[in-house]
Parts: structure tokens; C-alpha cells; sequence
């Protein structure tokens, strides 16, 4: 079982009668790649700076190790951070920035300056420019790097100093797309090498979900959801959750019982439980689980009004009697082209009803009840019930 490294306790942070984190409470493990995700404004560099040092929070507590560290400064933490803006020093080779810190005298318990020795300095910034994969690069200039190797030599220089916890705010957002790619998996590799906390800030749902053992989902200064990343794709708390994290079709329901809820005006089979008999609630549909079928066998009936090459699919908008939905599929149909569609239970998932309703998932606006056919997964069960009697 993981060990609790850091507890931010009743949270909150406030500018000018602006509420920045409201009542946060959360807790990060030891070993843990943890990721704050949502929107600019959302809260989530401002946490980070909290547990950096770099800001005190109006109330609450910030615990590590079940101490309160509120009042610590951020060079007394055993915490070190990793920026957007890498801050290297163009005027010295990658050997010296990754030393610069380990030549700072440190003060000891007694109150008195001690200087690490030459020899553990070069010990130490060679073993990190290896776990970072730039050995053979100490003697190179900052400005001949690359991106990606500026953003590990920032990196190296963070972990030289051996935190427990490595902060990163959005550090690979200067990079373009494939080197964001390679270092997403450069940076999951050298936590595991390194067996410390990450605690990862970004807007960007697909490196949270490529790297991340958990995912913090957080809007408007209060976390939406916790969970693994499957969770948070597979189990979506609320619409913004939902719609954050990647594309979905989301609608207005009524959850008649368990396992059954009604949506276009039509019953259909689902897998959850627990709504009250006729509850309104969201229905969450992702683009990538429905099935297109010929019109005569689908539950519903669209015409395709939208294509969109996407390399691996096409992006499909398909309208329903005015509502919208987007469609992924490998298969190419037409603009203009009617098609049915099959949803299976497993591609059904139903949320509360939450402040974030109605605003997301529409491709359109809805404009009148879908009525061209009955329920048809509850009528087929129906029918075979029937016909075992």
C-alpha cells in the first residue's frame, strides 16, 4: 500500500475577493505520477505553488510527512520544481547548470555553511545526466540543445539535489508534438527510475492520460474527480469531467430503473444502478464506442451531415431530428448518407445531474423528440421474455 507523502487540508486561496482554490483536500502518495488537469483558471498551478512553497494558502493546511509546512520556505522543502520556462544559464556548459545547486553551501542543524566536495558534485551530476539520457553532453552549451534536451538538463538539475517530490508545470508545452510524445514517455520512465512523486500540471488530457497513475480533474479552484486514468475516461463523475477528457455525446436522460434509462424519447439497456425511479440524469455516449449500421437495423437513424479525415478515423457528424452527435469510425460515409446506429449497454454511461448540465456534448442544438422507432434493446428482451413463457 502507498504511503501518504503530502496532504493539502481545507485549502483555500483567495486574491482580491477572488476565490482561486476553494476548500481543497487532497493527498499525494509516495512514488505516485500524479496529474492536476482542467482548464487555465482552474486551480491547478496554484496548488502546485502551495505545495512548492511559492505561495501560502488564506486557510488550511499543507502537511508532508504529517507536518505542517505552511510557514517552511520553498528552499527548506524537500520539494524541487521544473517550469515551463526551463531558466537554464545560457553562459554555463550542461555540467555546471546541473551542478549550480550542489555548489550553493547548505546551512547544517549547528548553523554552519557546509560545501559539498568536488568529487560528490561529479558523482552526483553524472548519475543524473544518465538517468536523463545526456551522458557525454557535460561539456556542451545550452544554447546548441534542442528543446527536449534543454527540458532534460532542467530535469537533471531538479532531481540533482534528490527531492522526494518533483513539481512540473506544464514543461513540455514549448515542445512540438512528436518531442511531446517522446518525452511524456522520457518522464514516466525517469519517475520509475528515480522512485519519487511527479506531481504534473497540465491542460493537456492526453499526456495526463498517457502518463499518470492518477489523475486530478479540477474546474473553477475545486477537484471534479480522482481516479486512475480508465476511471476518468470510462467513468466520467459529471459533464465537464466527461467532456475534459476527450470527445463525448452527452444528453439528457431519465433513469427509469436500474439498468434501464430513456433518452430520444426511447428506452435503452445500461449498466448502472443506484438513480432514483425517474431521475433526470446526464447520458454519456463517446464517438469511438458506437457502432454504425444499415438504416433498416439501427435503434437510431441519422443523416450524415459532416466528414472529417482524422488519419486513423474520420470525425462523423451525424444528426438525429436536429441533435447532433459526432461519430468515430475507420469506415467513410458520405455526407448526406442516412445510417442507423447500435448502442450496446457498455457504451451507456449515466451521470448526476451537476452544475456543468447542458453545457457540453451538443453539436447543434436539440430541437424537437426523437419517435421513428420503439425501445428496441428493452422491446427485443421483451420479446424473448415472452417467448420463454
Amino acid at each position: 500500500m502507498s504511503k501518504e507523502l503530502i496532504r493539502l487540508k481545507n485549502v483555500s486561496v483567495a486574491f482580491d475577493d477572488a476565490v482561486i482554490l476553494d476548500n481543497l483536500n487532497i493527498y499525494f502518495n509516495d512514488k505516485e505520477f500524479l496529474t492536476l488537469l482542467g482548464p487555465s483558471g482552474c486551480g491547478k498551478t496554484t496548488t502546485l505553488r502551495i505545495i512548492g512553497g511559492f505561495l501560502t494558502p488564506t486557510s488550511g493546511d499543507v502537511l508532508f510527512d504529517g507536518v505542517r509546512i505552511n510557514d517552511v520556505p520553498p528552499h527548506k522543502r524537500l520539494v524541487n520544481t521544473v517550469f515551463q520556462k526551463y531558466a537554464l544559464f545560457p553562459h554555463l556548459n550542461v555540467f555546471e547548470n546541473v551542478a549550480f545547486g550542489l555548489r550553493i553551501p547548505k546551512t547544517d542543524e549547528k548553523g554552519k555553511k557546509v560545501k559539498i566536495p568536488e568529487k560528490e558534485i561529479t558523482e552526483r551530476v553524472m548519475e543524473m545526466l544518465e538517468v536523463v539520457n545526456l551522458k557525454g553532453f557535460e561539456k556542451r552549451s545550452i544554447t546548441s540543445l534542442s528543446g527536449g534536451q534543454q527540458q532534460r538538463v532542467a530535469i537533471a538539475r531538479a532531481l540533482v539535489n534528490r527531492p522526494k517530490v518533483l513539481l512540473l508545470d506544464e514543461p513540455l508545452g514549448a515542445l512540438d508534438m512528436r518531442l511531446r510524445k517522446d518525452m511524456q514517455n522520457e518522464l514516466k520512465r525517469i519517475q520509475q527510475a528515480m522512485e519519487i512523486t511527479f506531481i504534473y500540471v497540465t491542460h493537456d488530457q492526453e499526456e495526463a492520460l498517457a502518463m499518470s497513475d492518477t489523475v486530478v480533474v479540477m474546474d473553477g479552484g475545486k477537484i471534479q474527480q480522482i481516479g486512475t486514468p480508465e476511471d476518468i475516461y470510462n467513468e466520467p463523475k459529471n459533464a465537464f469531467v466527461a467532456d475534459f477528457i476527450g470527445e463525448s455525446n452527452i444528453l439528457d436522460g431519465i433513469m427509469h430503473e436500474d439498468y434501464v434509462v430513456e433518452f430520444f424519447n426511447r428506452k435503452f439497456k445500461c449498466l448502472d444502478k443506484g438513480f432514483a425511479p425517474m431521475e433526470p440524469v446526464d447520458v454519456v455516449i463517446r464517438p469511438e464506442d458506437i457502432d454504425i449500421v444499415a438504416p433498416e437495423k439501427g435503434q437510431l437513424r441519422g443523416t450524415v451531415t459532416s466528414v472529417t479525415f482524422k488519419g486513423v478515423h474520420y470525425d462523423t457528424i451525424v444528426d438525429f431530428k436536429g441533435y447532433k452527435w459526432l461519430i468515430q469510425t475507420t469506415d467513410y460515409h458520405a455526407e448526406g448518407s442516412v445510417i442507423g446506429i447500435i448502442l450496446n449497454p457498455d457504451d451507456i454511461h449515466i451521470m448526476k445531474k451537476s452544475e456543468y448540465s447542458g453545457m457540453f456534448g451538443d453539436y447543434s442544438s436539440y430541437s424537437e423528440e426523437y419517435d421513428e422507432i420503439g425501445d428496441a434493446s428493452v422491446e427485443l428482451d421483451e420479446e424473448e421474455s415472452e417467448d420463454e413463457d
